[in-house]
């Protein structure tokens, strides 16, 4: 694959996952190609909300952080863990927890999801005063556990971001930038990382038993979940 391939979906991918300006892909690939970039485009927000907390610190700075994430990524991943958590909570049924999924109301299951999210995130940074390391880590690896599950798991619809389907082998990429940066993070990042699998997998397997199978949705709870189990840990061990 040629380097103007690769950067082009690298750049679907940043299209994608955030509202930052790429400009035009004069051909653009199909986006399961782009799938392998999904976790270097953490780098973006990890990088923005560092930017902010590194500028205000303390608590003021942590929930700004939170903001620029937000802003970065359109808050994208938030609207699928509260539609995630809104169609777990109250669905009766597979068919009834796709279409609670799909509706854009959100419901008290889905609020209560983003207070504990953005609040957990905003105390653990808040407390631990990170350097760079760990806000572009988190960034990579939650991102990294969001393509794992679209990997893993078969797509619950016909439709929508889950049907894209992604290689096993576009993993690596991925990986491989998230144990370098695990590496400059420093030996917390081992527990950082376990912990974000462990919220990913739960969050995995309860959208299999429910609704067989993952959405955009899911993997947006999936991301969610790394991201909050990954800055708690770091605030537990090293703050």
């Amino acid at each position: 694959m040629s380097w103007p391939a690769r950067r082009d979906e690298a750049r679907l991918a940043a299209a994608m996952l955030t509202r930052l300006p790429v400009g035009r892909i004069a051909a653009a690939p199909p986006l399961a190609r782009a799938a392998w970039a999904f976790p270097l485009v953490g780098l973006l927000p990890g990088l923005a909300g560092w930017a902010v907390f590194a500028a205000l610190g303390g608590p003021v700075g942590a929930w700004a952080a939170c903001l620029a994430g937000v802003l970065v990524t359109g808050g994208l991943h938030h609207d699928g863990l509260a539609d995630f958590a809104d169609g777990m909570g109250g669905g009766r049924d597979r068919a009834h927890v796709l279409e609670i999924m799909r509706d854009s109301r959100i419901g008290s299951y889905g609020v209560l999801a983003l207070v504990l999210a953005v609040g957990l995130v905003a105390a653990s940074v808040g407390a631990a005063e990170p350097g760079p390391w760990p806000f572009l880590f988190v960034g990579v690896a939650s991102r990294l556990a969001m393509l794992a599950a679209m990997v893993a798991m078969p797509p619950a619809r016909a439709d929508g971001m889950g049907r894209l389907g992604a290689g096993a082998r576009g993993i690596w990429p991925g990986a491989v930038l998230a144990t370098a940066l695990a590496a400059v993070t420093g030996p917390v990042a081992l527990a950082m990382a376990v912990a974000a699998a462990a919220a990913a997998l739960v969050l995995a397997r309860l959208a299999a038993r429910r609704i067989g199978g993952q959405t955009g949705d899911v993997l947006g709870a999936v991301q969610q979940g790394a991201e909050i189990a990954a800055w708690v840990t770091f605030a537990t061990l090293a703050g």
